[in-house]
């Protein structure tokens, strides 16, 4: 469980699920060739999400929950930039998280129990997600979703996909995107199937990959062999909304031509949405295409507009993803892989075994205190899972009874042979090698050069693995000393002129880079994407911080209460600063590549409002609105919501009930205003 990781553990998880996640990103969107199914990637995310819950300050700047889709840079369609971001999806898994996803739609809108939230419930077809642009009624471009900012452009293929109309009928805006769902039903995937095995070409995993692989094909006659479907379910960009709550606008989208979910409901209590949920569930087997879940969504498109975004996703709608399978195998043997921070991971490896559909061949076991939790054994008999932690995991030994020897956990790391240990108050074991042993550091050249941080193109792992092993990169700082290997470079098997030269300009490219990815990119224990922006917000360049940093760990309380001033930067975030600073090495590294690199000051870009750059403090009860969303429009105006009065605050909103931070901001002459004086900046701002 996430509240029983310390902050070391949680950062060492988040950063192999980011980079899982990538992968499978990769090869579901970019390939359309998923090496796991959709019930282990949501657990994959709902890991991540459950950590960064628990752990705020340790959000990555390439965290899956920023991200939509993969990027498209290797199709060889055209890309198309969407006016309005596509969006993914958050997941519930039970009832429960259902329950929580409408108190906090309540929460957030103030609403009183009185006050019913109508949802619309509709089953979740598993297709490909596709932006159909109709101006003046007519089709001019179809989309794909790719990274939810810029898809493919598929416009000739959707041409012959019958359920798209090349005009709608009636009258339409003059600018309206339909968003919805291109699939293929089950009995023509294995129609197909059987094609393409008869032909001797490669067989889809699902439907959903065959629809995927059908529209995303650069000759257009290819799309118009496979029996592709379109399901309607949303919008993006458009000129006039026809219609007041989400049934009004699906209703008229379906009046236009579009099919849209049978199943599509309006339902007002959370009984309702479950009794739907389990209809839909109970009717799933007899369906003629591959359905994933359900998804709920406020109805009231006002009240939409006041929840608006979180990440990736809408805080106004859920997905409620269907259960996953166990299945029974041998646990064959356990491996240890050693992270960038030095900890061991055990890993599983499985005799192979299907589990909906997917086989499964290894598990994580998190770390020792997890294999002595189920007394896990290489032989012994284990029950895997797919749902609900990082998946696959063990949930039961079965041969937890069979004498055999304990597995003994290793003291020493296997990659340098270092003493291996635990630090007081950890569960992790962690390599003592530091800097001498390999995996650590090629981890951090690969943590350093990796999206969330440099995000440099074309140093991939095997290539920081080779230079590692030639002795060319030893630390950050040698990545930009690589121009002068050009030569020695192009000597090596597999490198050309061009990837040669495309590698040079991709790190020349990072000469100036961004202050925040760069100190992520360090690798500093509890600095994670978020805090490091954090930091930078305020204190804007590298050289303060570390200034600042040092005083903090010498004692000086001005640069310690400046520090921990910052939300979400407490004493630990504090003294990990304090304690890198104070290494040798580590001065020596930092000193080293800022000789080499030059980061311009950290400078947020923000909406211009008259609150622009100020602090704001909330205090009271908010009458028309939750502190939450009260925050988010602060946010949103390019200002800050600080939690307490001090004399860096520049205004106040101050609800019924405000008490002592109303009296403070009157002691300290921070100018006062009520909600409605609030509700009229936002309303000028636009």
């Amino acid at each position: 469980m996430a509240n029983e990781l310390s902050e070391a553990e949680a950062a060492n998880e988040l950063m192999r699920l980011a980079k899982q996640i990538r992968r499978h990103n990769r090869a579901y969107h970019a390939h359309d060739a998923p090496e796991i199914s959709d019930p282990e990637y949501d657990a994959l995310v709902r890991r991540n999400a459950e950590l960064e819950e628990q752990f705020p300050g340790l959000v990555r700047a390439d965290s899956p929950t920023s991200d939509v889709g993969h990027e498209i840079s290797a199709s060889p369609l055209s890309k198309v930039p969407h006016e309005v971001r596509m969006m993914s999806l958050d997941n519930a898994f039970s009832d429960e998280e259902v329950a929580d996803f409408l108190a906090r739609v309540r929460r957030f809108l103030n609403l009183p129990e009185s006050e019913p939230v109508a949802m619309t419930a509709e089953d979740k077809i598993d297709g490909l997600s596709c932006s159909l642009r109709y101006e003046k009624g007519v089709l001019v471009r179809a989309a794909t979703r790719g990274d939810g900012q810029v898809g493919e452009d598929v416009t000739p293929n959707v041409a012959h996909i019958s359920d798209i109309p090349q005009k709608l009928e009636g009258r339409a805006p003059e600018v309206f995107e339909i968003r919805g769902e291109v699939y293929m039903e089950r009995a023509a995937f294995a129609a197909l199937n059987a094609a393409q095995e008869e032909a001797g070409d490669k067989l889809f995993a699902n439907p959903r990959n065959a629809a995927a692989g059908s529209l995303r094909q650069k000759d257009a006659s290819v799309t118009a062999k496979r029996p592709l479907r379109f399901w309607a379910h949303g919008w993006g960009a458009a000129s006039e909304v026809p219609g007041e709550t989400q049934m009004d606008v699906v209703e008229r989208i379906r009046q236009w031509g579009l099919p849209v979910s049978p199943d599509l409901k309006r339902c007002e209590t959370l009984e309702e949405l479950l009794q739907h949920y389990r209809s839909i569930s109970d009717g799933r087997p007899s369906l003629g295409y591959e359905i994933d879940g359900v998804v709920y969504k406020v109805d009231r498109l006002d009240w939409q507009k006041r929840l608006g975004f979180v990440a990736k996703a809408p805080r106004w709608a859920m997905a409620h993803k269907f259960p996953a399978e166990r299945a029974e195998t041998t646990l064959e043997s356990i491996d240890i892989q050693v992270g960038r921070t030095g900890k061991l991971t055990p890993v599983g490896r499985l005799a192979p075994v299907l589990v909906g559909g997917v086989t499964v061949t290894n598990v994580t076991l998190h770390n020792r205190d997890e294999i002595e939790r189920h007394g896990v054994r290489p032989g012994d008999r284990v029950v895997v899972q797919r749902a609900g932690d990082v998946i696959p995991q063990v949930v039961e030994n079965l041969s937890r009874d069979v004498p055999r020897e304990p597995y003994n956990f290793p003291d020493h790391c296997p990659e340098c042979s270092s003493e291996a240990i635990a630090e007081e108050g950890e569960v992790d074991i962690r390599c003592t090698g530091g800097l001498i042993c390999p995996a650590q550091r090629t981890e951090r050249l690969k943590h350093f050069v990796s999206r969330g941080a440099l995000d440099i193109e074309g140093l991939g792992e095997k290539t920081i693995d080779q230079f590692f092993v030639l002795g060319w990169l030893e630390s950050p700082a040698d990545i930009f000393r690589l121009k002068d290997r050009r030569d020695d470079i192009l000597a090596l098997d597999g490198w050309k002129e061009k990837s040669v030269d495309n590698l040079i300009a991709a790190i020349e490219m990072k000469r100036e880079p961004d202050a925040a990815r760069l100190l992520f990119g360090l690798g500093i224990r509890h600095i994670g994407a978020v805090t490091a922006r954090d930091l930078l917000k305020r204190f804007e360049t590298l050289p303060k911080l570390r200034d600042l940093a040092t005083l903090a760990r010498a004692g000086d309380e001005d640069a310690l209460s400046e520090l921990s001033g910052i939300d979400g930067v407490g004493p630990v975030v504090v003294e990990a600063l304090g304690d890198f600073f104070h290494e040798e090495h580590n001065r020596a590294v930092w000193d080293d590549l800022l000789s080499l690199v030059t980061p311009p000051p950290y400078i947020v870009e923000t909406q211009e409002s008259p609150v622009s750059g100020k602090t704001v403090v909330f205090t009271g009860k908010l009458e028309t609105m939750s502190r939450d969303e009260a925050k988010a429009q602060a946010e949103r105006l390019g200002a800050k919501a600080a939690g307490t009065v001090s004399a860096k605050t520049d205004l106040v909103v101050a609800g019924p009930g405000a008490g002592s931070k109303l009296k403070k901001a009157a002691d300290l002459g921070v100018e006062v205003i009520d909600e409605a004086g609030w509700a009229a900046i936002v309303e000028a701002a636009g």
